[in-house]
């Protein structure tokens, strides 16, 4: 019996394997608002069989974008996009629907810039860039136009965006929320030291950088409904000495993030300092998510170049993570799963019009599934 291929509950909700489909940018959306790209990448990865799957990093406000052309839900405009591509998603599959999550995420000093094909630079104001905002007037890179420092009034109307944008969520009946802590944005700018240099009751010791994530992770978990799950995506560690984020505070955010109601732990790392020095090899990043698991009571997600079947059933059936997060993989072979089951002698529930896909030495891949032929 394979373990990546057990069913999960988060809450009320059954996920059928503990494959998930890692949200992944695609900086194709036009003022937010989500455009065919996203029905032909999301509706591949809706028919993949995963267990859940993420849509990529959506801003609750237009500033918070990383580029112009990010995913947001922060108008009407976007709401009726995303509403219209979930409709389409869920009439798919319709008999083997995925589980829907939506990460909501904020930039902030790492906002209004050019695409990472095109450069990945912050865009000049002049050339319709905009003022970022961060926990301090620290840019990401040196050159950059600093952000503008979040006072308290900001802060507090910055909460309110991913409050509203969990309401929104909430009236698309989207399954799950993930909460943006990592990858150098906004909230992983307030955790870490190295873009948090403030002095007040938000900056300086652990407690200090962690307060507003948590506020602003207790306000959206008050605002959604008590039988879904909300989960989080932190950085593990800064990869740089010069930091203290590493995995002994994430740790302690993970505890109190459990605390307050968070679902699940989606550990990646990195981000946030541009001396970070990381050596690329696969699960790099397991033992962050096997310290976590460690550590709290609830499921935790490894990610990070994790494409071999054999692998992701090791880390899951060592008891070093619950679930197994994929996002390049899934783009070179959307067909992941399928290939991982194959593997691991499991059955996987897929469109009934791909059935009699597989090679006749496969076995009941879709388990006890009969087709006739006129």
């Amino acid at each position: 019996m394979s373990k990546l291929f057990e069913s999960i509950n988060l809450r009320s909700l059954t996920l059928t394997n503990r494959i998930i489909v890692s949200p992944m940018c695609q900086y194709s959306a036009n003022n937010g608002n989500a455009q065919n790209w996203h029905n032909v990448h999301l509706g591949q990865l809706a028919m993949a069989s995963a267990g859940m799957l993420i849509i990529e990093a959506t801003a609750v406000e237009a500033i918070g974008r990383i580029t112009p052309r990010c995913l947001g839900l922060y108008n009407n405009e976007n709401d009726a996009a995303l509403a219209e591509l979930i409709k389409n998603l869920r009439s798919l599959v319709p008999d083997t629907t995925t589980p829907l999550c939506i990460q909501l995420s904020h930039a902030g000093r790492k906002a209004s810039s050019f695409e990472p094909w095109n450069t990945g630079t912050q865009i000049p104001l002049e050339q319709g860039g905009w003022e970022a905002v961060a926990p301090s007037a620290l840019a990401h890179h040196e050159h950059e136009l600093p952000p503008r420092e979040l006072d308290y009034a900001a802060l507090e109307t910055t909460k309110q965006k991913f409050v509203s944008a969990v309401k929104r969520s909430q009236a698309l009946d989207i399954d799950a929320i993930e909460l943006h802590c990592a990858h150098g944005y906004l909230l992983h700018q307030f955790l870490s030291p190295i873009a948090n240099q403030r002095t007040d009751n938000y900056g300086g010791t652990l407690e200090n950088r962690m307060r507003y994530p948590l506020e602003l992770f207790t306000a959206m978990r008050e605002a959604w409904p008590e039988d879904k799950p909300m989960g989080v995506r932190l950085s593990a560690s800064d990869w740089d000495n010069a930091s203290s984020w590493d995995i002994n505070e994430a740790v302690l955010f993970s505890k109190a993030l459990q605390a307050q109601g968070c679902d699940w732990i989606d550990v990646s790392s990195g981000g946030v300092s541009r001396n970070q020095a990381i050596t690329l090899k696969p699960g790099y990043q397991v033992h962050f998510a096997q310290a976590i698991k460690q550590a709290v009571d609830i499921p935790v997600m490894a990610v990070g170049l994790i494409t071999d079947p054999a692998h992701a059933e090791s880390i899951v059936k060592e008891g070093q993570s619950d679930m197994i997060a994929i996002a390049r993989g899934f783009l070179y072979d959307p067909r992941w799963v399928w290939h991982a089951a194959a593997e691991l002698g499991a059955t996987v529930n897929a469109p009934k019009q791909y059935w009699r896909s597989t090679p006749s030495d496969v076995g009941r891949l879709f388990g006890d599934t009969k087709t006739g032929q006129r």
